[in-house]
C-alpha cells in the first residue's frame, strides 16, 4: 500500500475533527487548570489519533463490502479500495496494526493515571468500534450524528484533561463491601461539558453534512442515517440550528468565566460560517461544498484555541 493509498484509506483530511478538540483540550488545561503532563497527553494523542485512522479504514473498509451501487463518485473515487484497487487482505492489516498501536498507547496513558482514563478509554473504544462495525454500524443509523459528536467533541477535551489532573481527586471511585461510590466535582465537569459543546456540535454538524451529501447513495447501500429519516429539508434545520447554540454556548462560556472574556472575538467568525452555509444550502455535494462543514470548523475553533491560549499567556504574566 503506498502512502497516498493510506492516506486516503484514513481520510486524513478529516482528523481535524479529532485533532482540533485535543489541542483545544491542552490549551484549556493550561489556562483553567494551570498544569500539564506532557507524556500522558502524548500518549493519549498517539492513541486517539492511531484509533481514529483505525475506525475510518474499517468503516471504509465495510462500506466497500457492503457497497450496492457499485458506480458513481462515493464508490469508484471517494472509497480509497476500490480508487487504489488494494487487497482487502492489506487494509484488513492496516486495521488491526491501527488498533494494536491504539490500545497499547491508551494502556500506557491509563498506567500513568487512574481507572478514569482505563474506564473511558474503553468505552470510547467501543463506541467506535460500534460505530463502524457490526450488523448494523451506528454511522448506517440515525445516531451516527449523536455518537461521533460526544465521542470526539466532548471524550476527547475531556480526557486530555483529566490525564493531567487526575491527582486532585475531581473525580473519586471506591468499592467497599460491594457498594460502588462515584463522587463527580462539577467544578471540573461543569466548564469542561459546556467549552466542549462547540466541538461536539461543530463535529455533529461535520457528520450530518457528510450525510446529507450522501442521501441517494446512502439509501441505495441501505444506510438509513439521518438525512434520510427526517429529509433533507430537516436536517438542514438541524444543520443551522446547531451552528447557532455553537456561538451561543460561547457567549455563555465567557459570562460564566469558564472562557477568557476577549475569546467573544470569536463570535465575529459568524459571519463567515454564515456565508457558508448559505452556500451549503444551495448545494449539498460532497465533492463541492461537503468541505464547508470542516472549514466552519476551523472558523469556530482556531480563533477560540487562541484566544484561550492567550488568556494562559496572559495569566502567566
Amino acid at each position: 500500500m503506498t502512502i497516498k493509498a493510506f492516506l486516503k484509506l484514513v481520510e486524513i483530511q478529516t482528523k481535524l475533527a479529532s485533532v482540533i478538540p485535543y489541542i483545544f483540550g491542552v490549551v484549556y488545561t493550561l489556562y483553567y487548570f494551570d498544569t500539564l503532563k506532557p507524556l500522558n497527553i502524548l500518549f493519549f494523542f498517539i492513541s486517539l489519533f492511531s484509533f481514529d485512522m483505525f475506525t475510518t479504514a474499517l468503516n471504509n473498509y465495510n462500506d466497500y463490502r457492503k457497497a450496492v451501487r457499485k458506480y458513481g463518485y462515493n464508490y469508484e473515487y471517494h472509497n480509497a479500495i476500490g480508487q487504489f484497487k488494494l487487497k482487502e487482505s492489506t487494509v484488513r492489516a492496516t486495521v488491526i496494526i491501527l488498533l494494536t498501536l491504539a490500545v497499547v498507547f491508551g494502556i500506557l496513558t491509563f498506567y500513568h493515571s487512574d481507572y478514569v482514563v482505563l474506564i473511558l478509554g474503553a468505552l470510547s473504544f467501543s463506541m467506535g468500534i460500534i460505530y463502524s462495525a457490526g450488523p448494523i454500524p451506528v454511522s448506517r443509523t440515525p445516531l451516527g450524528e449523536l455518537f461521533s459528536g460526544f465521542t470526539m467533541g466532548f471524550v476527547i477535551p475531556f480526557l486530555v484533561v483529566y490525564s493531567s489532573i487526575f491527582d486532585r481527586n475531581y473525580i473519586v471511585m471506591t468499592l467497599s463491601d460491594a457498594t460502588f461510590t462515584l463522587q463527580l466535582n462539577l467544578k471540573l465537569l461543569l466548564p469542561i461539558f459546556l467549552i466542549s459543546l462547540p466541538t461536539v456540535f461543530c463535529i455533529a454538524n461535520i457528520m450530518l453534512a457528510n450525510n446529507i451529501c450522501d442521501v441517494d447513495d446512502d439509501f441505495e447501500n441501505r444506510r438509513y442515517t439521518l438525512p434520510i429519516h427526517v429529509g433533507t429539508k430537516k436536517a438542514l434545520i438541524l444543520y443551522d440550528a446547531l451552528y447557532f447554540l455553537t456561538f451561543l454556548d460561547i457567549a455563555v462560556c465567557v459570562l460564566l468565566g469558564y472562557l477568557p472574556w476577549f475569546s467573544i472575538l470569536t463570535l465575529a467568525a459568524a459571519f463567515k460560517v454564515y456565508k457558508n452555509i448559505k452556500l451549503f444550502h444551495q448545494v449539498q455535494s460532497k465533492k463541492d461544498t461537503f468541505a464547508l462543514a470542516v472549514l466552519n470548523m476551523v472558523i469556530i475553533m482556531v480563533p477560540l484555541i487562541l484566544t484561550v491560549l492567550l488568556g494562559y499567556i496572559i495569566n502567566l504574566l
